[in-house]
């Protein structure tokens, strides 16, 4: 292995770092609204805080169409990128935790299925960007276990990095690519969810997350 590789601590963003319920909801329903599908409430579109768009998509529109999948996406993101990014909050716990990781010299990233772009604005927003070296965000079609997969090939991590996330999704993708997994239960996924998955570490509150290195 490439010695660049390092062991790091990849979060996820979303129901991670920060809570974006506002900002995901509106801008589902923004694009459901567009093409004439009924909205839903906000809390009921919790669910589909971790997942990639294109599957929620699919989802709420009942489509096989990958062609108009896109199109609801590309009009989700049309809305988020102006507005709903701005309308989330960051966990209170977060900070403190990621400036003594920082301190003791830890490496860290942010692995998300949303777009890196917007990612990169949503971690600048809350001034974050000291405390991660990169930001690896996904896209319709590309899996989190396909993008942890290119930064273990391109050896941008090592195989002993720990990805940190609050749904299953995070945790399958650690799995598929020999990673061990930390669950977070202050985010999105229930426990029963979590521990069905059987991650490594499970925490209830940012400050656990020091023990992780």
């Amino acid at each position: 292995m490439n010695k660049m590789a390092a062991p790091y601590l990849l979060f996820d963003l979303d129901g991670t770092l920060s809570d974006p319920l506002q900002g995901i909801a509106r801008s589902i329903n923004y694009a459901l609204g567009a093409f004439g599908y009924p909205t839903e409430p906000e809390a009921d579109l919790a669910r589909f805080i971790g997942p990639p768009l294109d599957k929620t998509f699919a989802l709420l529109a009942g489509t096989g169409s990958e062609d108009h999948i896109r199109e609801l996406v590309t009009k989700f993101r049309e809305r988020f990128g102006d507005i709903g990014y701005k309308e989330n909050t960051l966990y209170p716990g977060i900070p403190p935790v990621l400036e003594q990781l920082k301190e003791r010299g830890v490496p860290m990233a942010v692995c998300t299925s949303k777009r890196a772009d917007f990612a990169q604005k949503i971690i600048s927003m809350f001034d974050l960007d000291p405390y991660f070296e990169f930001v690896s965000g996904g896209d319709i079609g590309i899996s989190k276990g396909q993008q942890i997969q290119g930064l273990v090939g391109q050896d941008r991590i090592s195989r002993s990095s720990i990805m940190i996330g609050d749904r299953d999704v995070d945790i399958i993708a650690a799995r598929e690519n020999s990673l061990p997994a930390c669950g977070v239960l202050w985010g999105y996924g229930s426990r029963e969810e979590l521990e069905s998955e059987n991650p490594e570490y499970l925490v209830t509150t940012p400050d656990e997350l020091e023990a992780l290195s």
